[in-house]
């Protein structure tokens, strides 16, 4: 009788609901040019990002804040996730560095904003998220007051 080998350690797969850790993904699942827009949902990195710009001009430290904050130490984003994610949302023209900063600021820090395509793609993707929620809901899935 042969016995199984117990997994390497590596591949063992570990099932948490929460916290959810984000790491570094494409920004979409489908290549797009700068001017077009998403097509398939966003990755949990890129929507929490536009989410955290979408009220103002952020830093890569106050993003990281924002995140957590907003869903409660649920998610948590690293520098590399972030600034990986950053690199390519500024590559397809979603975010802008802003040149201006306070001047009581560390130097070193960058402030992000939304360019308009970023807002276009967040815009589409909270109506998707929310056809999705409006579907389960109809379904009994989600109650409505739970929402």
């Amino acid at each position: 009788m042969v016995r199984p080998r117990a997994m390497p350690p590596q591949f063992r797969i570990e099932r948490y609901v929460y916290p959810l850790q984000i790491y570094p993904q494409r920004i979409y699942n489908v290549s797009v040019t700068a001017k077009s827009t998403p097509i398939k949902p966003l990755t949990p990195a890129v929507l929490h990002i536009l989410l955290s710009l979408a009220d103002g001009d952020k830093h890569g430290y106050a993003i990281i804040q924002f995140v957590s904050q907003q869903s409660k130490g649920g998610v948590t984003m690293g520098p590399g996730t972030l600034y990986g994610t950053i690199k390519r949302l500024l590559e397809v023209d979603w975010v802008a560095e802003e040149a201006e900063r306070p001047d009581d600021d560390d130097p070193r820090r960058r402030y992000y904003r939304l360019t308009e395509q970023g807002q276009t793609a967040l815009r589409q993707e909270l109506k998707r998220l929310d056809g999705i929620v409006k579907i389960a809901t109809v379904q009994g899935l989600l109650s409505a007051v739970g929402r």
